[in-house]
């Protein structure tokens, strides 16, 4: 219990979460993802948090109007290598991060 405080996201970390969350959602409206896993699920991303170094992404989604997130995880999960191509070209990043899909429970 040394009362230790996690530091709040620098403007960079907010900055670079905003733009790949921006991405993100560009690729899923237009649909560029054909898993079965997201036949005919709207998917919502709530919000990217981005480590410190900036080589990891927690992205939080969550499908439109409710229903289960877990088959909607899993094809994320799979499309991560196409989703990180898609970044790649879109954002002007050293090195695209990692990303990691969770479950936005908030809503």
């Amino acid at each position: 219990m040394s009362g230790h405080r996690a530091k709040p996201p620098s403007q960079r970390q907010l900055r670079v979460g905003e733009e790949l969350r921006h991405t993100l959602a560009r690729i899923l409206e237009r649909g560029m993802l054909r898993d079965p896993g997201l036949e005919g699920i709207t998917v919502t991303v709530t919000e990217v948090r981005m480590s410190p170094d900036l080589r990891r992404a927690h992205v939080f989604v969550t499908p439109l109007g409710g229903g289960p997130t877990t088959p909607v995880l899993e094809a994320l999960t799979r499309a991560r290598p196409f989703l990180r191509r898609q970044i790649a070209r879109s954002v002007d990043l050293r090195n695209v991060p990692n990303l990691d899909f969770v479950a936005d429970g908030s809503f």
